[in-house]
């Protein structure tokens, strides 16, 4: 089996550019998907939201613990949503427990260790929080001041050396060393673009990107997008201090990147204008899914095909040869084939209950 867990906003519906909260929306969810058999096999009610970095989402190495972040709920009274400071453990056993731990601050991104050891989790207050893991159980066991803005996204090097942590508002994005028993954020900066958001690592510990959104990624930055071109970066994790050694335009909002494991592949799965509405500049009724080949550090571009509008996450199944990508408005996981001759639509599409908001590989 090759597992992913799907993380699904049930409460908002995108529509042309709108967010609608339908009054019969389901609940949130999360699903523990197969992808080499093309199914679900689980779905647990969980409390999850579009709003945020698209790895508000984790799957243990033994694929028995999953963590689920980015809790949002709708308060249809005042019509406004509201950010829980809570991170969701989900155990799944023969009921599939779900537990809240409080945290006092609201949680983006969430990554384990290899070695199933630690849980890292990113938050809006700057902080970056570790959990120690031990038969199912986590305990937190530091709160690392990282930056004074928001933290986005996060990919662990597979050695379980060192993570990279993406800054959203202070821009670039810092490697936090986790050879010791206490997380250190190194003094070095990695340069990306403007508000840098999923951070994705291959599974040799060469070579992570990271991906930026740009002005939609501001918080003052309100409806002011026009669909301006973005950039995804390639970053050397090989070296020490690691370091960005390629930028690579694409289209506007790449809310998901993804590095195949062999380190070969790099998509960029893009917003693409379909984020705004009709009659704004920059609009489009599709999204875009770019498929980049790792030339030895450098992007190349292979090929664009236009995908589901509102598309979030993006990841390689563990050969190497196809591509998940979230497309939210379709309320599925799409199956594209990477080749040398670029990228294939399969046709191949996994429903979920709810937009497909989070999504990762287990590991």
């Amino acid at each position: 089996m090759d597992l992913f867990v799907s993380a699904n906003d049930g409460k908002l519906v995108r529509d042309f550019g709108r967010d609608l909260f339908p009054a019969d929306a389901g609940p949130d969810t999360l699903s523990l998907v197969d992808a080499g058999a093309g199914r679900v096999l689980r779905t647990v009610e969980v409390v999850n939201s579009i709003v945020g970095p698209p790895q508000a989402v984790a799957l243990s190495p033994d694929g028995r613990l999953a963590a689920v972040a980015a809790p949002v709920r709708y308060d249809r009274a005042a019509e406004a949503l509201t950010f829980d400071e809570v991170l969701q453990l989900v155990r799944f056993d023969a009921d599939a427990t779900v537990e809240e731990v409080p945290i006092g601050t609201h949680p983006q991104s969430v990554a384990f260790t290899p070695d199933g050891g630690r849980l890292l989790v990113t938050t809006v207050s700057g902080e970056l929080l570790v959990f120690g893991l031990a038969d199912g159980s986590a305990t937190l066991t530091q709160r690392l001041p990282v930056s004074t803005g928001r933290l986005a996204g996060l990919g662990v090097l597979a050695d379980g050396s060192a993570a990279i942590v993406s800054l959203r508002d202070e821009q670039g994005a810092v490697l936090v060393d986790l050879v010791g028993p206490d997380a250190v954020a190194r003094p070095e900066r990695i340069s990306t673009g403007v508000s840098p958001y999923a951070v994705d690592t291959d599974a040799a510990g060469t070579w992570a990107v990271i991906g930026s959104v740009g002005q939609a990624g501001k918080a003052v930055a309100g409806g002011a997008s026009v669909a301006d071109a973005d950039l995804i970066t390639l970053v050397d994790t090989a070296a020490r201090p690691c370091r960005a050694v390629d930028h690579a335009a694409v289209p506007s909002v790449p809310e998901g990147v993804a590095i195949s494991p062999d380190g070969a592949w790099v998509v960029a799965l893009c917003m693409a204008g379909s984020q705004l509405p009709p009659g704004r500049p920059g609009h489009s009724p599709t999204g875009a899914l770019v498929l980049f080949a790792n030339d030895a550090g450098r992007l190349r571009r292979v090929c664009e095909l236009p995908t589901g509008a509102a598309a979030q996450g993006v990841a390689f199944t563990g050969d190497s040869r196809r591509v998940l990508a979230q497309l939210y408005a379709d309320r599925c996981l799409a199956v594209y084939e990477v080749s040398g001759s670029g990228l294939a639509d399969t046709g191949v599409r996994i429903e979920v209950p709810g937009g497909p908001a989070s999504l990762r590989r287990a590991g």
